[in-house]
């Protein structure tokens, strides 16, 4: 089955071709970090209004690299949510319109489930049952996957997202945004060790990151002296390790708890590059398998999307012309929507 997998849940523009649920035959993207870094943010308006701009020659650009036209596809994937209800239904209204005109099935697909989903286009695929942390600018969960559509949450932020304090630390510091991708690579050159940050909630399932973004207002606010060009890297390695100290130490630990030997880690901010390379030191001490995709299908892109869509699509899912966009979607929720 060739599924073609649409993305436009936030502020990158993504179309995607993928065989059989595993074989990815094109994955194109379209980023809006120009169009947003004078903000230090996304902005709502601009994200729909470049969707509009970009959708159309996305699509036709994931056709041609994979070889293939309409007349091949077999069935449409489209994110219906969680995300920016104007960028959803950019995405909801040309799949329907392609699905309309070409005669094809189509179905609305989970945000957080593609991304848990996109490990399956990895050369290392994990087995049901296993545990699953998304992490990215808006999410921090951390999950028991048992199947597709067989979801059961453990642990949630209560405040920030772990990208979000990224994002948030970045601004702080005057560093520039994307903040995550600066912090990543700036901390490659400094001492996780110089400051101690807080590790908040550690005998809880739950997260919470505010108290940490605190916590590097109020470093930044009590020195005599401004921060140096020099002190950066320490500063930022040290916050990114609180971070990345967290993570880990709660998603092990839900390993443990559900007796589950193998661990997802997915979303945006697991393409930093000391998260990998902590959680694959530090799962293989604990004989634990841990599989992360590659960075490019970390971030938000349509080909995770098309993984979910080809299961329901095989499962006899069809959604109708009425679909629309919602803000809000607990994985929990996918099977009863």
């Amino acid at each position: 089955m060739l599924v073609l997998g649409i993305e436009s849940s936030c502020d990158e523009t993504a179309a995607a071709v993928v065989q059989d649920g595993i074989t990815l035959r094109s994955n194109v993207i379209a980023s809006q970090i120009d169009a947003h870094s004078q903000y230090g943010g996304v902005v709502p308006e601009i994200a729909s209004r470049k969707h509009i701009e970009a959708i159309i020659p996305v699509i036709m650009q994931a056709l041609d690299d994979a070889g293939v036209s309409l007349r091949d596809i077999d069935g449409i994937a489209v994110t219906r949510g969680p995300g920016l209800v104007g960028s959803l239904l950019v995405g909801i209204s040309v799949a329907k319109s392609i699905a309309y005109a070409q005669g094809l099935p189509f179905v609305g697909v989970n945000h957080l489930e593609g991304h848990i989903a996109a490990i399956f286009l990895s050369e290392q695929r994990p087995a049901f049952p296993f545990v699953a942390l998304v992490v990215s600018g808006g999410h921090t969960s951390v999950y028991l996957v048992k199947d597709f559509g067989n979801v059961n949450i453990i642990g949630q932020t209560r405040d920030d997202a772990a990208g979000e304090a990224f994002d948030k630390a970045a601004k702080m510091l005057d560093l520039g945004y994307p903040g995550g991708v600066v912090i990543d690579g700036l901390a490659k050159k400094g001492d996780p060790a110089y400051i101690h940050f807080p590790r908040s909630m550690r005998d809880s399932k739950d997260f919470s990151f505010s108290g940490l973004k605190t916590s590097l207002l109020n470093y930044i606010k009590k020195r005599e002296h401004p921060i140096k060009k020099d002190e950066l890297p320490d500063i930022v390695a040290s916050y990114q390790e609180a971070i990345v100290d967290v993570l880990l130490e709660k998603t092990l630990r839900a390993a443990d708890d559900c007796s589950v030997k193998r661990v997802v880690v997915s979303g945006g901010v697991a393409a930093n590059g000391r998260l990998r390379e902590r959680f694959y030191e530090k799962s293989h001490e604990k004989g634990i398998d841990t599989y992360i995709p590659p960075a490019v299908l970390c971030t938000d892109n349509a080909a995770m999307i098309a993984v979910v869509g080809e299961n329901l699509l095989q499962k006899g899912r069809r959604d109708s012309f009425d679909l629309n966009a919602v803000s809000r979607w607990p994985l929990e929720m996918v099977s009863v929507l």
